[in-house]
């Protein structure tokens, strides 16, 4: 399998070469070509996906994976939409970053260029392949995609559409490429591919980063699993936190932004903990949580330090009553993956205090942690919401999948 994953890095590169050399004009063309052709092969991307989806329900996958797998016309749709979204985008390709004129005269500019060729590895929801196929050209990288082989069928489908509106638009359709996903080798092929794959990014559970990060040779953005908190201060408004966690729990549950843990301070335990079990046993979670939580529902569960230390991505959470905001602040940073974690206060010391004390890519204070996006925040579609400190955190848009150059200009200066 090496020698596969190989030939299809070294055509990548070729591809990525004369990518890196095209106009961002030819670029929008052509993703707006696979918006266009992927709305117009709808039908055969969602015939494979419905394939895909029985052998899961067969197989006995789990509901929320089975949800993150499966399309729609609806999906497709945003597929497309989220091409076009990114068609509108600056394209970073050439950006200065900086520059200056040194005191011997020369002019110094930091540029923005294409990484070259990007790997990504990831899991179930075949979305991924579009948006992580967009984002890539736009910012001139070619991309090698491995997804799951339970999203085989609906992947194939897509890069063949997107391969295909590539060429028409006049691109190489080695731009995108879709690493076989039959056999589990692959996976290590491609992140181990130094000298052919300039990057690799994982995005999926915590077992596939941790695959990936451990394993990998290839340099890697670690997108981080979601063990996320919202935290109840003592000063927080009730109902507006009531809002809050039941948005961050329940609107979408098998994704990473999900709220898995959930903090009260205990100043306002006894009025906000019984109405927010009932909110949440409406919505059919099952809250895992301390006394305080049980006492509130018998059918609360009893929480344990591996509940804490879980990302549910299911209708679950884990619960329990704080002494003060530095217990919170404890618990978090004992608990966290470092993605988001959320305060729900009017005190405005208290917000400082917190935001100043978790260590998390992103830090919500009286809002859902589901805004943690590429989207939500305006970057159009993301790669993956990093958790490391190098190169990029957070949502990863167009500039991060960019690095750069120093471009010198002289007027015969010698040292």
């Amino acid at each position: 399998m090496d020698d596969l994953v190989h030939d299809l890095a070294r055509r990548s590169r070729v591809a990525a070469r004369a990518l890196a050399a095209t106009t961002g004009a030819a670029k929008d063309r052509a993703l707006t070509a696979m918006a266009d052709l992927l709305v117009e092969r709808s039908a055969d991307v969602l015939a494979a996906n419905a394939r895909d989806v029985e052998a899961a329900r067969t197989s006995g996958t789990a509901q929320h994976l089975i949800d993150r797998l499966s399309l729609d016309e609806s999906r497709v749709a945003a597929m497309a939409d989220g091409l076009r979204t990114v068609v509108a985008l600056p394209d970073p390709v050439g950006e200065v970053v900086r520059g200056s004129t040194l005191p011997n005269g020369l002019q110094l500019r930091q540029v923005r260029v294409p990484l070259g060729v990007i790997g990504i590895i990831y899991e179930a929801r075949p979305n991924v392949t579009a948006d992580a196929a967009a984002i890539c050209v736009k910012s001139g990288n070619a991309v090698l995609l491995r997804g799951s082989g339970s999203a085989a069928r609906s992947n194939a489908a897509i890069v063949t559409v997107l391969r295909e509106a590539a060429e028409s638009a006049g691109l190489p359709a080695d731009v995108v490429q879709l690493v076989p996903a039959d056999d589990r080798s692959t996976a290590r092929a491609l992140m181990q591919a130094r000298g052919l794959v300039d990057l690799v990014i994982p995005r999926g559970g915590a077992g596939l980063i941790r695959e990936v990060v451990d394993n990998a040779t290839v340099p890697t953005i670690e997108t981080g699993a979601g063990n996320v908190h919202v935290y109840v201060d003592a000063d927080a408004d009730l109902d507006m936190a009531l809002d809050i966690v039941l948005n961050s729990k329940t609107h979408r549950t098998s994704v990473c932004n999900s709220a898995e843990s959930l903090l009260v301070h205990k100043a306002v335990a006894d009025v906000f903990v019984p109405r927010v079990v009932a909110a949440l046993r409406e919505r059919d979670v099952l809250v895992h949580g301390d006394a305080a939580f049980a006492a509130a529902d018998p059918a609360v569960v009893p929480v344990t330090d591996e509940d804490f230390d879980t990302e549910f991505l299911a209708l679950e959470i884990s619960a329990r009553v704080v002494d003060s905001l530095d217990d919170a602040l404890d618990h978090v940073r004992r608990y966290s993956t470092g993605h988001t974690e959320a305060i729900v206060t009017s005190s405005m010391e208290a917000a400082q205090r917190f935001t100043l004390g978790v260590d998390a890519a992103a830090v919500m204070v009286n809002t859902s942690t589901r805004f943690t996006d590429g989207g939500e925040f305006g970057f159009g579609a993301e790669i993956g919401i990093s958790t490391q400190k190098l190169h990029a955190r957070g949502p990863m848009g167009l500039p991060e999948m960019t690095t750069t150059t120093y471009v010198v200009t002289g007027t015969g200066q010698v040292r």
